[in-house]
């Protein structure tokens, strides 16, 4: 009796696990590894669960913001824009060759907004991936 307890417990973690993650959507850095993710709240975590930015609908366009209210690019046609127009991540449908996505960590707490500051001009988009890579650049974020 007790093993299958433990054995519906565990499927029914598994299957809101599953829910879950099926929510999610991966970021990739220009190598095609995932390195982040966009939460169905528009939350973007790092990999390791660590919460560092969030979609934000603006005037123009989808702007992304760090908790610690530093604007950090565009979401736009698939891809995370950083202030030169350059993408510094994207999604599986815009990146050559995606890599197997490995289990996620645990999210963290969320912090708590900061004021956003104002966004930069925004400039056309390029065809170049940042020197910054997506990690990196979504990372600095965070809030410390």
């Amino acid at each position: 009796m007790r093993s299958r307890v433990f054995a519906l417990a565990m499927a029914l973690t598994l299957t809101a696990c599953s829910a879950a993650q099926s929510d999610e959507t991966a970021l990739y850095d220009s190598t095609g590894t995932p390195v982040a993710y966009i939460a169905a709240d528009l939350t973007i975590y790092l990999w390791s669960g660590k919460p560092v930015a969030y979609l934000y609908s603006g005037n123009r366009g989808t702007d992304v913001y760090g908790f610690n209210g530093k604007h950090l690019g565009w979401f736009e046609k698939g891809y995370v824009r950083d202030a030169d127009g350059d993408a510094t991540c994207g999604l599986k449908s815009v990146i050559r060759s995606p890599k197997l996505e490995p289990i996620k960590s645990l999210k963290e707490l969320k912090p708590l907004k900061s004021l956003r500051e104002l966004p930069p001009l925004k400039r056309t988009s390029s065809l170049e991936w940042a020197d910054t890579p997506c990690k990196i650049a979504l990372a600095l974020g965070a809030d410390n």
